[in-house]
């Protein structure tokens, strides 16, 4: 339990977590929505449950991540290329479907407990399978495994995972109003993020399969 992040293991990890949480995604854009549609308590509510839901996958990616490597390097080196592929994969999508920003459709709803919205958006994250193969192919990126500790590691990092995407999460419920403002001048913005999102995961899919 001594394998603390370094610094520049932080801070590495730290800048290419808030990139991919602010690219556009279903969910960044579900909470956006929420909060245009239903106002910033019910936005920040659904934004904190899909955040909170990192942390299922957090423990998944830790405990997973650490039976293979105690269990077998070829498995986890085979893990780390279907990771990769499936990056490239997202990037590619994402550069291909790239599109004009749409507007928001922002209806009046009934009121609804931010429990409630809270609970749906933890669901919503912690079911996704994308999501799972995410974090089983995006964290063991920043591990260290001269430094022992993996699984450790992993869990720190999913942490940091989580803790940024509430705080963006929750900004961008508490904003939505004044976002979609913004958002619906720029149209051809969203083309340029998705854009953007697709060369990072690219970026990033390359670099897990040229790890040895």
């Amino acid at each position: 339990m001594d394998a603390l992040l370094t610094l520049p293991q932080f801070s590495g990890f730290l800048v290419a977590a808030v990139l991919v949480t602010l690219a556009p995604g279903p969910d960044n854009l579900m909470v956006l929505g929420l909060g245009m549609a239903r106002g910033r308590r019910a936005g920040v509510a659904f934004g904190l449950g899909c955040a909170a839901g990192c942390l299922s996958h957090t423990a998944l990616a830790a405990l997973g991540i650490s039976a293979l490597i105690a269990a077998s390097p070829l498995a986890f080196t085979l893990l780390k290329v279907v990771g990769g592929l499936y990056l490239v994969w997202l990037g590619w999508q994402a550069i291909r479907q790239a599109r004009p920003l749409g507007a928001v459709a922002a209806t009046p709803a009934a009121p609804e407990a931010a429990g409630r919205l809270f609970r749906r958006g933890l669901l919503a994250n912690a079911v996704n399978p994308k999501v799972i193969l995410f974090f089983l192919a995006f964290l063991p990126q920043f591990v260290d495994a001269g430094r022992g500790g993996a699984g450790w590691q992993i869990a720190q990092l999913g942490l940091v995972f989580t803790l940024e995407t509430a705080l963006i999460f929750g900004a961008i419920g508490w904003f939505a109003g004044r976002l979609g403002q913004w958002l619906g001048r720029r149209p051809r913005l969203g083309a340029w993020l998705d854009r953007l999102a697709g060369g990072i995961f690219i970026a990033l899919g390359l670099r897990l399969l040229a790890t040895r």
